[in-house]
């Protein structure tokens, strides 16, 4: 399939799943990193959801970040550069919805893009050779090749792969590894 035809598609599945199923499967996802070989790195960027958007809950990847003492970044989408700034999250940073919800904060210490080790990454769907679908405004592709070669993406998904996204670019950025919450997949 075609990117425009995925994002119907998952948007409309999306939108199919109860509160307490994207909790569950959320939290199911969240489990699953615990196994992943990233906790000895320091530096994760994390997305705050877009509830109206039913994006996966990314709070319990937050408490296990946390818990494990990592620093946590978090970024502010600005729509004319199509740039993301990313900023430290600490107990001192206010968040607040931007125009198309997004949660970003409002200020902070910002973190240069080689600094940060893992990034997880939103997707609305994906192929089994790590290729993803996101808003196709294309914000990430561009961080993610800000970012240092070794950084490890992870795309996060309640949807299984699709076999193949037949219109990559060459600018897109392919994934490390995909997170369902019944599957690892590794690229």
């Amino acid at each position: 399939m075609k990117k425009t035809e995925l994002r119907i598609k998952y948007k409309a599945l999306r939108k199919q799943l109860s509160e307490n199923e994207t909790e569950e499967m959320s939290l199911a996802v969240a489990n699953k990193l615990l196994t992943l070989p990233i906790w000895e790195k320091t530096y994760f960027h994390i997305f705050l959801p877009i509830t109206e958007h039913h994006e996966l809950n990314t709070e319990f990847i937050l408490h296990l970040l946390s818990g494990k003492d990592k620093e946590i970044i978090i970024s502010k989408s600005n729509f004319e550069t199509r740039n993301m700034s990313h900023f430290l999250l600490t107990d001192n940073t206010k968040i607040k919805k931007n125009e198309y919800n997004i949660p970003e904060p409002v200020d902070g210490i910002e973190v240069p893009s080689h600094k940060i080790e893992v990034v997880f990454v939103p997707l609305l769907a994906f192929d089994k050779k790590g290729h993803r679908v996101g808003y196709g405004k294309g914000f990430y592709d561009k961080f993610l090749s800000e970012c240092k070669p070794e950084t490890i993406k992870i795309g996060l998904s309640y949807f299984e792969a699709e076999d193949l996204i037949k219109d990559v670019f060459e600018d897109d950025v392919p994934l490390d590894y995909c997170v369902t919450p019944d599957k690892i997949y590794e690229f």
